[in-house]
C-alpha cells in the first residue's frame, strides 16, 4: 500500500513538472532559502536565455541590474516575501546576452507543515512590449501636452460631459483672459453672450457635437473683461472604449481681426465694382450724349432756318414750336447724361450759396407748393464756393423736388450751410482743404438701405414708369464730383432724407456771384469759313446756318482734308472744327494749323467737355447743340 502511494506521488510530481515545463510565457522556478536557483522551466529558458545546466546552482540576483544589486533589491524581495507572505513588483531585469527586459515578478515563500522555510517559488513575466507601449504612450501624451501648452493662438481645453471646463491652455488664457484656477470647474456657457445663453446656444452646441460627431460655427464670445470677440469654434466629443461619453475637446480661435479685414476687403471690392460700373456707364452715357448732341445740333439748326424762311402761318409756327420744345427737352436730357458722365461744360466761378438759394426762393416756393414749408439756416462764416451757378441752381431745384415727392402729404424742407475742413485725404475721398457743406433735409418717407444704396445709380427711380428719368441724383453726383466736391445721401426709413453737397471754397479775393450782362448780338463781317466735321448731317447743318448768316463756307470731313485745303490757294478767315474725329482730332488739327498759320482763328465744336492741354485749351469752344445766335457769339469771340 505504501509502495503504491509512493508511485502515485511520483507520478503526480512528474505531471506537475511537465505542466511547469510546458509554460513558455512565464519563467517559473524555485529558489532555496539562500536565493540559489534549484529548478528552471522552459519559459525561463525562453526569455532569460539560460539553459537549465547553466543556471542551476546560481544566485537569482544575477538577473538584476547592477544598480539594483548594489541597492540590495534581490535580498529585499526575499525578505518581503518571507515577512509578508508574498512579494510582487515590476522592474528591469537582465538576460544572458546582457539586454534588459521589463518584467512583473511574484515571489512566494515555501514552508513545510512545521513552518520551516524550504525556499521560494518565483514567477516572472516579460512585460517589455507593454512597458514600451506605455512609455510610447506616456511620451506621446507628454509631447501632446507640451504642444497644447505651447499654443497661444488657439484656446484648447477639455469639457466634462456636463460642459464644465476640466483643463485650460495658455492660448485660452490669452484669448479669454481667465487663469486656469478661475475657470476650471466652471460651465463653458460663461463665455457666451447673454442673448446666446438665453437662446440655449451652449446646450445646442454640445447636443450637435454628440449627435453629429462634430460642431463647428462662428459667433461672438465674451472675454473676462466683458469685451466681445468674434470666434471660430470647433467641439468634438470624446468617447471611451465602451462607448461612454467622456467629455468634449473644444478649440476656439479669435478671428475678430481676420473678420474685420475680410469685411473691409469686401467693402473695398464693392466700392471698386461700383466705381467701375459707374465709370463704364459714364463712358456709355457720355458717348450717347455726344452723338445725340450732334443730332440735336442738326435738328435745332434746321428748325431755326425753317422758322426764318417760312411764311407767317400760325399753324406751321405751332408745329415748329412743338418740335423745338421737344428738341430742347432732348438738350436737357443730354445735359443730365453729361453731368453724370462728368463731361459737361462747366463754368467754375465763386458762388455765395446763401445768395444763390435766396435768389431762387420764389421759384422753389412755387415749385414745391403750399403744403411744403421751407426753412433756411446759413452759417455766418460760410465762404464763397467754386461752382457753376446754373448747375448748382439745377441741383438745388432737383433735390428740393425729390424732397417734395417724398412728402405726399406735405412736410418741411430745411436748407442750410456749414463749414468743413478736410485734413487727411486717407480718411476722406476729398482733397485736403476747406469746404462748404450745403444740406437739404426733408421730413419725408425716407429710404431703406437697399434703396439708398441704389439711389445715385443712373436711371434708378422710385417715382414709377414715365415719372422720372432716374438721372437727377446721378446728374448732381457727377456735377459735384466734377467741381472737386462730394455728394452724400443720408436717409432712414420713416425719418426723412438729407442730401449734402460739399463744395470747395473759392480762392481768397474772388468775388462771388455772376454779374448779369446785357445780351447784345455782336456784329461780325462776312467771312470765308472752313467747317470740319466727320458727321455729314452736322456738317451740312452748320454750313446752312453760316450761309444764312451771310458767310462763305467750305467743308471738310476730316482733319487731313482740311489741311490739304488750307495748303491750297484759297484763303480762309476762320476754321470751325469738331473735336471728336477719327485719325486726327480737332485738337490735333488745331495744333497743326497753328504751326502752319499762327494767326488763323480756330473754334473747337464739341458735344462734351474734353480735357485739353496746350494750345487747344486756349481756343474758343462751341458747345453742341448750338444755334445761329451761339455761332454769332463764338465767331465774334474768335475774331477779336
Amino acid at each position: 500500500m505504501s509502495e503504491d502511494r509512493t508511485k502515485s506521488d511520483v507520478s503526480e510530481e512528474s505531471r506537475f513538472r511537465l505542466l511547469i515545463d510546458a509554460v513558455v510565457d512565464y519563467a517559473i522556478y524555485m529558489i532555496d532559502p539562500d536565493g540559489i536557483i534549484s529548478s528552471w522551466n522552459a519559459g525561463a529558458r525562453r526569455f532569460k536565455g539560460y539553459e537549465e545546466a547553466e543556471i542551476l546552482g546560481q544566485h537569482f540576483s544575477r538577473f538584476y541590474t547592477d544598480e539594483d544589486r548594489r541597492a540590495g533589491l534581490p535580498q529585499r524581495a526575499l525578505d518581503t516575501a518571507l515577512r509578508e507572505g508574498r512579494f510582487e513588483g515590476e522592474g528591469w531585469r537582465v538576460r544572458k546576452d546582457g539586454t534588459r527586459f521589463w518584467c512583473h515578478v511574484v515571489i512566494d515563500p515555501i514552508l513545510d507543515s512545521s513552518g520551516t522555510l524550504l525556499g521560494f517559488a518565483k514567477i516572472t513575466r516579460d512585460l517589455t512590449d507593454r512597458k514600451m507601449a506605455e512609455e510610447t504612450l506616456k511620451q506621446s501624451e507628454q509631447q501632446f501636452r507640451l504642444l497644447v501648452q505651447s499654443v497661444t493662438d488657439y484656446a484648447i481645453y477639455m469639457l466634462g460631459p456636463d460642459g464644465c471646463v476640466s483643463n485650460w491652455n495658455p492660448g485660452a488664457q490669452r484669448i479669454k483672459g481667465y487663469k486656469p484656477e478661475e475657470v476650471i470647474g466652471q460651465h463653458f456657457s460663461m463665455f457666451y453672450t447673454p442673448e446666446d445663453r438665453e437662446a440655449g446656444e451652449p446646450l445646442r452646441t454640445l447636443d450637435i457635437a454628440v449627435r453629429e460627431g462634430r460642431f463647428e460655427n462662428k459667433g461672438w464670445r465674451l472675454r473676462k473683461d466683458g469685451t466681445r470677440f468674434f470666434a471660430h469654434v470647433v467641439v468634438d466629443p470624446i468617447w471611451g472604449e465602451t462607448g461612454r461619453l467622456l467629455g468634449f475637446a473644444k478649440i476656439t480661435r479669435d478671428i475678430t481681426e481676420a473678420s474685420q479685414s475680410q469685411q473691409a476687403l469686401e467693402k473695398a471690392r464693392e466700392a471698386l465694382f461700383q466705381a467701375q460700373k459707374m465709370q463704364a456707364i459714364g463712358q456709355l452715357s457720355g458717348g450717347i450724349a455726344h452723338d445725340f448732341n450732334n443730332l440735336l445740333t442738326v435738328i435745332l439748326g434746321n428748325l431755326e432756318i425753317v422758322r426764318k424762311r417760312m411764311a407767317d402761318d400760325p399753324k406751321l409756327t405751332r408745329l415748329l414750336d412743338n418740335a423745338t420744345q421737344g428738341a430742347m427737352r432732348g438738350v436737357s436730357l443730354t445735359q443730365r447724361m453729361l453731368a453724370f458722365a462728368r463731361r459737361q461744360e462747366l463754368k467754375a466761378e465763386p458762388v455765395d450759396i446763401a445768395a444763390l438759394v435766396q435768389g431762387i426762393m420764389g421759384l422753389l416756393r412755387s415749385a414745391l407748393g403750399p403744403s411744403v414749408k421751407i426753412e433756411t439756416f446759413f452759417s455766418a462764416d460760410a465762404e464763397p464756393v467754386l461752382a457753376d451757378v446754373n448747375q448748382l441752381e439745377l441741383a438745388v431745384l432737383n433735390l428740393a423736388t425729390n424732397a417734395r415727392d417724398a412728402m405726399p402729404n406735405g412736410g418741411k424742407i430745411v436748407l442750410g450751410t456749414r463749414m468743413e475742413v478736410v485734413l487727411d485725404q486717407s480718411q476722406s475721398t476729398l482733397a485736403p482743404g476747406r469746404y462748404v457743406c450745403l444740406s437739404i433735409s426733408d421730413t419725408g418717407e425716407g429710404m431703406d438701405d437697399a434703396t439708398l444704396a441704389s439711389a445715385m445709380d443712373p436711371f434708378f427711380t422710385t417715382k414709377g414708369v414715365g415719372k422720372g428719368t432716374g438721372l437727377g441724383l446721378s446728374m448732381v453726383h457727377g456735377f459735384i464730383e466734377q467741381m472737386g466736391g462730394r455728394f452724400r445721401l443720408k436717409s432712414e426709413k420713416g425719418k426723412g432724407t438729407t442730401a449734402e453737397l460739399w463744395l470747395p471754397v473759392a480762392k481768397a479775393g474772388a468775388v462771388a456771384g455772376p454779374q448779369a450782362l446785357e445780351q447784345v448780338t455782336p456784329q461780325v463781317p462776312r467771312l470765308n469759313v472752313l467747317v470740319v466735321d466727320d458727321d455729314s448731317l452736322v456738317l451740312t447743318s452748320t454750313c446752312l446756318m453760316l450761309e444764312d448768316l451771310g458767310h462763305r463756307v467750305s467743308i471738310a470731313d476730316s482733319g487731313a482734308q482740311a489741311l490739304q485745303m488750307l495748303e491750297g490757294d484759297q484763303r480762309f478767315d476762320l476754321v470751325i472744327t469738331d473735336m471728336a474725329m477719327p485719325h486726327m482730332s480737332g485738337a490735333q488739327l488745331a495744333q497743326a494749323i497753328q504751326i502752319m498759320m499762327p494767326t488763323l482763328p480756330i473754334v473747337l465744336a464739341t458735344g462734351y467737355a474734353e480735357r485739353l492741354d496746350g494750345f487747344a485749351a486756349r481756343l474758343p469752344r462751341l458747345s453742341k447743340p448750338f444755334t445761329q445766335h451761339n455761332l454769332v457769339e463764338i465767331i465774334a469771340a474768335a475774331m477779336t
